[in-house]
């Protein structure tokens, strides 16, 4: 007979709220049925009246579910947790220690940490440190058959969590949170890390933990943080959810990815970062900045100040590669038809397609020297991200839907084409249909990647490639071997399928006098005007 999944609660900073808790433990347990245990991450005690907890401590109240808690983040409350190896605080409550892995009857695997970052030693006794973090790697992911944990249980968050994924509110997770934690995370592949400590709930979209096309698939990973238990803002601190033990799980169930899976947020360029690093997440390179004056509204763009100024060892910007000889579309480089440029960021520009397939047919480019998407530095890669959300949105606004797509083959620098679709012509699965319909027939191996990837996980620097974006977050992907049509991206959307203008299908065919791409830019720019991000400070 197949095992029932165990339904377990997490839970943010109880601060000493045990009576508001465990009465909403109760209410939820009469509604729904019992749950086998309750998580307990952040502040377990307060600074309140000790008069609540007596009551648990002393038998007079009793917690109505088995729950497990971390440990202090701060000295006020070490005193409560006497013993570092974990011990039975009151019936029912149970502290887990400061480090380890608790394995229940069922097979769960719970690893946790108590505790803050520290970087100081000796390590204060509400924190954890490099050694702590190494040594719970260590004796997990040494065996060879290691896969992943169920669950871990940190206080703070770990830090970059929020890259790729969905927004994480007024948390910045690029300042807040713990290096040491992403380090465990990327080791341990939970399939659910729970944390607290930043008095808000966020749910991360799940985040896949092997590289596509190049590793096998593995589980996703979902990470929680919980608020503070009875919050006049009403946020979510308890959670509830049923897991079965990754152990009896079937390996085809247990790798199946969710739809809405992203990219791993703790790796750069596919690769793990060193545990023996301090910030082992990403880092972020500057790259040189051009700013040029168009005599339009372009003259108040933030200034490129890079983005760890506060670094007491700041580095020196890295200049990307540089072109070796003229390049057209290089923001300094005299070759440039700066009269089609419409706008200007601090790491790319926007620039009106010459001979485009329509009027508003624009290019996403980076002001260094980049051949492709793969090459970008992390930077420039988030501000192109920006690009393509704000131009969605603005042509969402006009009734249209956009197509981008990158032809790394035969070209020197990087030129994201964006294609505007109008609603009325045809859906998103036509534009998909067609794209790989015209692959078929000319022998092209057109691969659907999944909608959160990285084209960086998939191609190396130097590789050929064709790709195509939908407005969905859909991607089809070509790897190129030899011989490739230059136009095949114009061919699909020009073709009687999607735009119905095949006489198109060659820019050199669309292309128009100076004095009309004038007109077009200057009314580009002023439409795109209120969409246009690089005007905030």
């Amino acid at each position: 007979m197949a095992q029932k999944p165990l339904r377990v609660l997490a839970c943010g900073d109880v601060e000493g709220k045990f009576d508001v808790l465990f009465n909403r433990v109760q209410a939820i347990q009469k509604k729904s049925g019992n749950f086998d245990l309750l998580l307990c991450v952040g502040n377990f005690f307060g600074s309140t009246s000790d008069a609540e907890w007596e009551e648990y401590k002393t038998g007079v109240k009793k917690a109505p579910i088995q729950t497990y808690v971390l440990g202090a983040n701060n000295q006020e409350t070490v005193k409560y947790f006497q013993d570092a190896d974990g011990c039975e605080l009151a019936e029912n409550i149970t502290y887990l220690g400061r480090k380890g892995i608790f394995t229940g009857s069922s097979g769960l695997q719970i690893v946790y940490l108590s505790g803050t970052e520290s970087l100081n030693e000796p390590v204060p006794g509400y924190s954890f440190s490099l050694k702590d973090v190494s040594s719970l790697r260590t004796m997990l992911c040494s065996t060879p058959q290691f896969k992943g944990v169920d669950i871990l249980l940190t206080s703070p968050w770990p830090k970059y969590v929020g890259n790729f994924g969905n927004s994480s509110g007024e948390v910045d997770t690029k300042k807040c949170g713990s290096a040491l934690i992403s380090t465990l995370v990327t080791g341990l592949k939970p399939r659910y890390h729970f944390a607290a400590l930043e008095k808000t709930y966020y749910e991360r979209l799940p985040y896949r933990n092997h590289i596509v096309l190049q590793e096998n698939a593995q589980h996703a990973t979902r990470f929680i943080a919980l608020a503070n238990v009875g919050n006049p803002e009403k946020k979510k601190y308890l959670y509830a959810f049923s897991i079965l033990p990754m152990k009896l799980m079937d390996a085809a169930e247990l790798v199946k990815q969710p739809p809405d899976v992203t990219e791993n947020p703790y790796r750069k360029s596919g690769q793990e970062a060193s545990i023996g690093k301090q910030t082992p997440a990403l880092e972020e390179e500057s790259a040189c900045q051009f700013f040029f004056d168009l005599n339009e509204k372009q003259g108040r763009k933030r200034p490129s100040t890079g983005r760890d100024s506060k670094s007491p060892h700041p580095k020196q910007p890295r200049k990307p590669p540089q072109p070796p000889g003229p390049c057209w579309f290089c923001l300094a480089s005299p070759e440039v038809e700066k009269h089609l440029v419409v706008n200007i960021g601090t790491h790319c520009y926007l620039a009106l397609a010459k001979g485009g397939l329509s009027d508003d047919h624009v290019l996403i480019l980076p002001i260094g020297h980049y051949q492709s998407v793969v090459e970008l530095s992390a930077e420039v890669v988030e501000e192109v991200e920006k690009y393509k959300a704000t131009l969605r949105r603005f042509f969402k606004s006009r009734g249209k839907r956009c197509v981008l797509f990158e032809r790394n083959y035969k070209s020197h620098h990087l030129q994201l084409q964006v294609i505007p679709v109008p609603f009325s012509c045809c859906a998103t699965d036509d534009i998909k249909d067609a794209f790989i319909t015209q692959a078929q027939e000319q022998q092209i191996e057109l691969l659907e990647i999944p909608e959160h990837s990285d084209i960086k996980q998939i191609a190396q620097p130097g590789a050929a490639y064709f790709y195509v974006e939908l407005d969905t977050g859909e991607k089809l992907f070509h790897r190129i071997k030899k011989n490739f049509p230059l136009q095949f991206g114009r061919e699909v959307l020009a073709s009687e399928a999607i735009l119905n203008i095949p006489d198109r299908s060659d820019w050199r065919q669309c292309q128009m006098s100076k004095e009309d791409e004038e007109t077009l830019a200057r009314r580009f720019r002023k439409d795109f005007e209120p969409f246009d991000f690089t005007l905030d400070d």
